[in-house]
């Protein structure tokens, strides 16, 4: 069932509500964030859903949901859901990551008929637009997934597959999941070093051992998603000194950095003034521990970038990027930030 936030009423009373300039869609692996906003950058309705990646569901559910979605947030704003309710509609989608992605989801989306015009792509852009409006910006996502999109005033942008392992990647919630477990049942068979994962994994899941976990997650008695779950496990041991669980969140403040730097390399700001915005919950939820660890990194290669931390919802770079395409960002950006949520800065 969905959450519906609905703010069309004026001192109790049922207003009007006009169609909306913007229909934000961000739609990610575990949730959904469907916004629908109006020309001066308020918010008309907020639903949120499950995860929309059709990497995930399929095209046919995504499809499905995102419909049930938007007709929830225009019904939520006392718009008619059966005729267009938005000028024009941005989404920012997890696994809009291939040119022959971008091409599928932009027909799903053009199809559903809720606006004049659609823009999609990667939801890493969404976090780049909620994180800055700098010209010259990068934004590195690490979620259940990791990620990086980065551009430049002159319009050049730099893109990764985004694949997982298929593309070279590591981290994200999975990754950092999967490498707890696979420390803890080799603490405990003798193949590896001790930590305290061996107990915290058992304890966390509810089994008596690690090795009883990961057989949990062969059998399908644990479904293999929940391995995110380990991900601020681990950081607790790294945080209580486990050398073996500091030594992978080391790899992922090299892999955030390695991520980030090779895309302002490319895009010629390794010696220029540039945002880099970090989000997501393995980010956001691991506090000094990582991001100290990346902001050292970072200031020893691109000295000249400022870490923003994204902690507000992605729909607000997806609303933002709405209205740039409509020209009017610059007059509606804080009412649309105060409106859904701010973003703070660190160093």
């Amino acid at each position: 069932m969905a959450r519906v936030t609905a703010l069309a009423r004026v001192s109790g009373v049922d207003a009007p509500v006009a169609p909306a300039a913007v229909l934000a869609i961000d739609g990610g692996n575990s949730k959904t964030d469907v916004a629908l906003m109006a020309a001066d950058g308020s918010v008309l309705a907020v639903v949120q859903g499950p995860g929309s990646c059709h990497q995930n569901i399929g095209l046919d559910e995504a499809r499905t949901l995102l419909a049930r979605l938007v007709g929830e947030a225009a019904a939520a704003a006392g718009l008619d859901p059966r005729v267009p309710v938005a000028a024009h509609t941005s989404a920012c989608l997890a696994g809009a990551d291939l040119p022959v992605e971008v091409d599928q989801l932009t027909e799903l989306v053009s199809g559903l008929g809720a606006s004049a015009s659609v823009a999609v792509r990667n939801d890493t852009f969404a976090l780049l637009r909620a994180g800055t409006d700098a010209a010259d910006a990068v934004a590195v996502v690490c979620g259940a997934g990791i990620n990086c999109v980065g551009v430049a005033a002159g319009g050049q942008i730099a893109r990764f597959p985004a694949l997982g392992r298929l593309s070279g990647d590591w981290g994200g919630g999975s990754g950092l999941g999967a490498e707890a477990l696979w420390l803890a049942v080799r603490a405990e068979d003798g193949r590896g070093s001790p930590t305290l994962l061996r107990h915290l994994v058992a304890e966390h899941f509810g089994y008596p051992t690690a090795t009883d976990v990961g057989a949990a997650i062969h059998l399908g008695e644990i479904a293999q998603d929940r391995l995110n779950e380990l991900s601020p496990v681990l950081v607790a041991a790294a945080r209580a000194g486990d050398a073996p669980a500091l030594a992978v969140v080391d790899r992922l403040a090299d892999e955030v950095t390695l991520f980030a730097t090779v895309a302002m390399r490319r895009l010629g700001l390794l010696s220029a003034p540039t945002d880099l915005v970090l989000g997501g919950g393995v980010l956001t939820g691991s506090g000094p521990l990582v991001q100290d660890r990346i902001a050292e990194r970072v200031a020893n290669l691109a000295p000249h970038a400022v870490i923003r931390l994204v902690t507000e919802l992605p729909v607000v770079g997806a609303a933002l990027l709405g209205f740039d395409a409509l020209g009017t960002a610059p007059l509606v950006e804080s009412a649309v930030r105060s409106g859904l949520q701010r973003t703070p800065l660190i160093r």
